[in-house]
């Protein structure tokens, strides 16, 4: 039998202790407790010295708590500059076709971060940099640069080149008073028609009628629209879900016109290059001015589509359908009523027993009917462009 073990040393995390053999070598072991508690006693093979001892001790400890408390030993460290790169590389270019969105902001914070270590920056460094940027950008805007800054640090972390991310600690700005309610009315739609170069008018009759984004209209091509079925097929979504929206008797009667005269695969091509045009910018600036009409985007054309719907009825989760978002809160954004239809909403209060709550039923949702399980037509034309 080997011999009584000597003087236990005790490093606070653990002790080492040695036993002989008959031979007099010298063993090491190890006394120390896992992650549970339990007392662990165990031989350190291949320790020589009472230093191979202890350092094998530290290092099975370390491993037993970080384990525990679920904490990976952390990457080389890299500089905010060095990181977003990796980011858009490996992260952006790969999962999101906004990419270029995510570049552009996140290179705005170099001038802010750019040299810092990653794991250096703070909360408080955060809060200095919503300071500075609500000073000089809307509220709106700013949330956008702290949701990337917030996404690429929970990326950092699940890459281990972070231990926590910052940006959970600091307080998006509010944006309930900051949402552009911009619809245009039915005189302004008709300025903006009249008013509207001949290959813009077109693509804005698309727009009001689908509720379709800029991109998705401009790279629609022919096979994605079924005129004996009147329905149109999106794809390349910003969601990434392919919609199929119903093409009403004004719009069906603009896009055969179109397809008698079609030389191309794209809907709306650019003549110079007979490929889509990548932007309507300038031309739909030019009608805005020329109809008098201020504070409009092309993408409030989405919003007036929408808000046309409830005005007219079709309940929210039929509109979430057509405008193919993921859930009702985000198109609750894009359902913006006037002051007029407020009014006429309360009014409905005083007309009194008479109605029934059958009439008033019909009288809400007059503007579609059923035709099938997952298939609606418009009772009348939404937007008549005569």
């Amino acid at each position: 039998m080997a011999s009584k073990s000597y003087a236990r040393r005790n490093y606070g995390f653990g002790s080492v202790y040695i036993r002989r053999t008959k031979a007099g070598k010298p063993r090491y072991y190890a006394d120390y407790r896992d992650r549970y508690g339990k007392r662990v006693q165990k031989l350190v093979k291949n320790a020589t010295c009472l230093q191979d001892a202890v350092e094998w001790l530290k290092n099975t400890v370390l491993k037993e708590h970080h384990g525990e408390c679920g904490i990976k030993e952390q990457k080389q460290q890299v500089k905010f500059r060095e990181f977003v790169e990796m980011f858009i590389e490996n992260y952006s270019k790969v999962n999101k076709k906004s990419w270029k969105d995510d570049f552009y902001r996140l290179r705005k914070c170099m001038s802010f971060f750019g040299n810092v270590y990653l794991h250096e920056i703070s909360a408080l460094d955060i809060e200095k940099f919503k300071a500075v940027k609500v000073c000089e950008l809307t509220r709106t805007t700013v949330n956008h640069y702290l949701k990337i800054l917030k996404r690429m640090f929970n990326i950092a972390i699940e890459w281990e080149y972070a231990r926590e991310n910052p940006v959970r600690k600091v307080k998006f700005f509010s944006e309930k008073d900051t949402q552009k309610e911009r619809i245009l009315s039915e005189k302004e739609k008709i300025r903006l028609l009249e008013a509207a170069s001949e290959h813009l008018t077109p693509i804005l009759i698309v727009a009001l009628n689908t509720g379709m984004r800029r991109g998705e209209i401009l790279n629609l091509t022919w096979d994605r629209v079924d005129l004996k079925q009147r329905l149109i097929q999106v794809v390349n979504t910003k969601s990434g879900r392919n919609r199929t929206i119903p093409v009403n008797s004004a719009l069906f009667k603009l896009l055969s016109e179109l397809k008698m005269d079609r030389k191309n695969e794209y809907l709306f091509p650019n003549p110079q290059t007979d490929r889509p045009f990548r932007t309507v910018r300038r031309s739909f600036k030019n009608a805005c001015r020329r109809a008098n009409i201020e504070g409009l985007r092309f993408h409030d054309l989405r919003h007036t589509f929408a808000s046309r719907l409830i005005e007219l009825g079709v309940d929210i989760i039929r509109v979430k359908e057509l405008l193919g978002h993921s859930t009702v809160k985000i198109t609750e954004r894009y359902t913006h009523s006037n002051s007029e239809e407020r009014k006429k909403a309360v009014e409905l209060l005083c007309e009194g027993p008479h109605k029934t709550a059958k009439e008033m039923e019909n009288q809400l949702h007059r503007c579609y009917t059923k035709r099938g399980e997952n298939e609606f037509v418009f009772v009348s034309s939404l937007f008549s462009i005569n």
